[in-house]
């Protein structure tokens, strides 16, 4: 009885929380269309941060925004905790979803109401869903929540305009923390944030994941930022996965051309060898051979997957042989 009750929670385990499947997203105007998104699948493992890594106008965005329901998507599934949340879903669904995922936007400094106070714009989860028995309550959900992200109670009753721009970003997290969500998407969180805060988001992020057993994806365009931060990371250029891998072996060996001539652009501590470096710039036309045989999602080493055909794949596993 105990080793069928082992192997179901194991198997319960291995199940992701987050399922993208076969995503396409697609803007309309008029008789015109863009799409941003094509054939993107990934999981996200409980308790793992997984980065989402692309130059601007990649589509990361648009795949956390569609995950939130933000943006609807064409064609595809998305399965959190092993419900369908894309396309049409019930009310109950989607105040489940609304509770359960919460969003980190880019910048804080544009998505505060600067109208309303710090204790508000905390709280203004808990007025939506009716978290809360009394007054006493909601306020000490607020002030935990301020607490957690390293600020005092009687910044509640400030406005936005009063606090800088880290101070700012704090606030945006514990917006998302007193809804006690099970998956943050934080969609470049640090990027509008001087340098020298950028280091103390990272670590709230960290530290709250192993508080709180949060899960996330993380979009970013940094890779050292998401070196320090991810468990794996996607590499997507624009609206495909070119490369999916642990975030060390993804370091150490980088397959797809567009994902090295990132890696290419990361800045080194040395000024000399910053100075001779050889930047790779990424033409899928003159690195990609198609003729003589389509690309396809495949895994070159356990756990390393890269979009390639057969070729590129016998190419790939030669380099690091």
């Amino acid at each position: 009885m105990n080793a069928a009750v082992n192997a179901a929670a194991n198997a319960r385990n291995n199940e992701p929380l987050l399922s993208v499947k076969n995503l396409e997203v697609t803007f309309k105007n008029g008789n015109t269309s863009f799409t941003a998104v094509r054939d993107v699948s990934f999981d996200i493992m409980e308790g793992e941060s997984f980065a989402l890594v692309g130059e601007s106008g990649s589509g990361k965005t648009t795949i956390g925004r569609t995950i939130i329901r933000i943006n609807p998507a064409s064609k595809g599934e998305i399965y959190f905790k092993g419900k369908r949340i894309s396309g049409i879903i019930d009310k109950e669904t989607d105040s489940w979803v609304i509770r359960n995922i919460q969003m980190i936007f880019q910048d804080p400094m544009a998505s505060l109401n600067e109208r309303a106070t710090i204790d508000y714009i905390v709280s203004e989860g808990l007025y939506n869903f009716n978290l809360f028995s009394s007054e006493e309550e909601r306020r000490e959900k607020a002030f935990r929540a301020l607490r957690d992200v390293g600020l005092l109670e009687e910044h509640a009753e400030r406005y936005p305009h009063e606090f800088s721009g880290g101070q700012r970003q704090r606030i945006c997290i514990a917006r998302v923390l007193v809804m006690e969500p099970n998956f943050i998407i934080a969609d470049e969180p640090i990027s509008a944030l001087d340098v020298s805060i950028r280091a103390q988001v990272l670590n709230l992020l960290k530290d709250l994941k192993k508080e709180r057993g949060l899960s996330y994806l993380f979009i970013a365009h940094d890779l050292t930022v998401v070196r320090y931060f991810a468990d794996r990371i996607a590499v997507i250029h624009q609206g495909e996965l070119k490369e999916l891998a642990r975030t060390e072996e993804l370091f150490s060996r980088p397959l797809h051309p567009y994902t090295r001539s990132l890696l290419s652009a990361v800045p080194l501590p040395d000024p000399d060898l910053e100075k001779n470096k050889k930047l790779l710039v990424y033409d899928p036309a003159t690195m990609h051979d198609y003729s003589k045989g389509l690309p396809s999602w495949r895994e070159i080493f356990p756990g390393h997957f890269v979009l390639a055909n057969d070729k590129e794949a016998e190419e790939y596993q030669e380099m690091y042989r």
